[in-house]
């Protein structure tokens, strides 16, 4: 991924909230045709002693999961994304020079995957994966909620994934390389357009905080 230094992310918390904030992912693998590409919901899980793991699951019959020991994958994780209009930029109104942009959050994970059938995996999985994403609802949802024979033939469709982390990075790109002036004409012009607009326009603020205080 090409990335100028000024949008360069590597610190751990950061890229661990965008992948909890924005879990569906793109995992991109090298297969006997050419590059292949995976969407699916992720979740990352801390790892004693290591950088962490990335699991999830896939329908047993997704060939994903039949790979060459160690073969390296990249998962892509997408955070908000914003068009960016010239017309929010004070310095264009002073001299024309300017041009849309697109301001993002993303991370990029490099990573090996292992596979597991073994139903007891499965389910210790599946509850990490709803206990997570259940956590915010009024009356989460629970595996023992179904007919216990109904949740073992869905399981047994299924095959319980696991990325070892090797390394990760980031992109954020909202603005830093901007004036100030045109920093909060962007967060200015992003108001009420939508919760991605939003998010951009929090990060252009933290990031552009972020930016004079290590100046």
């Amino acid at each position: 991924m090409y990335c100028p230094a000024h949008f360069h992310e590597d610190r751990a918390h950061v890229l661990i909230d965008l992948i909890e904030r924005h879990p569906f992912a793109a995992v991109i693998r090298l297969g006997e045709a050419g590059l292949i590409a995976d969407h699916i919901p992720l979740m990352y899980d801390e790892a004693e002693g290591a950088a962490g793991k990335i699991i999830g699951h896939v329908a047993s019959s997704n060939p994903l999961w039949q790979v060459q020991p160690g073969q390296e994958h990249l998962i892509i994780f997408q955070g908000p994304s914003a068009y960016i209009s010239p017309n929010w930029y004070p310095t264009k109104m002073e001299s024309g020079k300017a041009v849309p942009t697109w301001n993002y959050a993303v991370v990029h994970v490099y990573a090996t995957l292992t596979a597991s059938r073994d139903p007891l995996d499965i389910v210790s999985m599946l509850n990490k994966l709803t206990d997570h994403h259940e956590a915010t609802q009024p009356d989460p949802w629970r595996l023992s909620d179904a007919p216990e024979d109904f949740i073992d033939r869905q399981t047994s469709r299924i095959v319980c994934i696991e990325f070892a982390i090797k390394h990760m990075h980031g992109k954020w790109k909202v603005s830093q390389n901007q004036p100030v002036q045109n920093r909060y004409g962007v967060i200015n012009g992003l108001q009420g357009k939508g919760d991605d607009a939003a998010s951009i326009a929090s990060l252009v603020q933290q990031f552009g905080d972020r930016a004079g205080a290590d100046s």
